[in-house]
């Protein structure tokens, strides 16, 4: 009994049409990636990411099919509540991620986009060690949705005949 309801369970699930989300499919052969600072996170985890993929990364961009230029990368903090006497209880942390795709012959693929994410951290003087680690850990995560929403936009790419 209990194992005719564990199969209509699974036949259930797979007519569903649940499915794990995959690695997106590139239709593109070489990759450049310019105008990241040396030390930006953002290209050290797209290339992480290009190199789980048959896609080859090529310095040279002349020598690319698909050319993603950084425009724009900024991370930052601002102040959101703070008390009368001055002190902080609340940051937004932000990064700012403008790039383009285009064609070594510089034809636009895919236009500017403007990428803004941020995320709000509560904040105490007393524990400003573990903020920072967790002030890191946020970024680390606007990281990973940004480069997870680039490689998004680099599967819907195609190339001009």
């Amino acid at each position: 009994m209990d194992r005719r309801f564990a199969l209509i369970g699974l036949a259930f699930l797979a007519g569903c049409g649940f499915e794990l989300r995959r690695e997106p499919e590139l239709r593109f052969q070489t990759l450049a990636l310019t105008g990241f600072a040396p030390d930006s996170p953002l290209a050290a985890g797209l290339k992480r990411q290009i190199k789980r993929t048959p896609v080859q990364l090529v310095e040279d961009p002349s020598r690319a099919q698909v050319v993603l230029e950084a425009t724009h990368e900024v991370r930052d903090r601002t102040v959101v509540a703070s008390t009368s006497v001055g002190q902080v209880r609340e940051w937004q942390l932000r990064l700012q991620f403008d790039y383009l795709i285009r064609t070594a012959a510089g034809e636009l693929l895919v236009p500017k986009v403007e990428l803004r994410l941020s995320r709000d951290m509560n904040y105490t003087e007393s524990t400003a060690l573990a903020k920072e680690q967790e002030a890191a850990n946020l970024y680390g995560a606007m990281h990973s949705d940004a480069i997870a929403q680039v490689m998004r936009r680099l599967a819907a790419v195609k190339l001009p005949s």
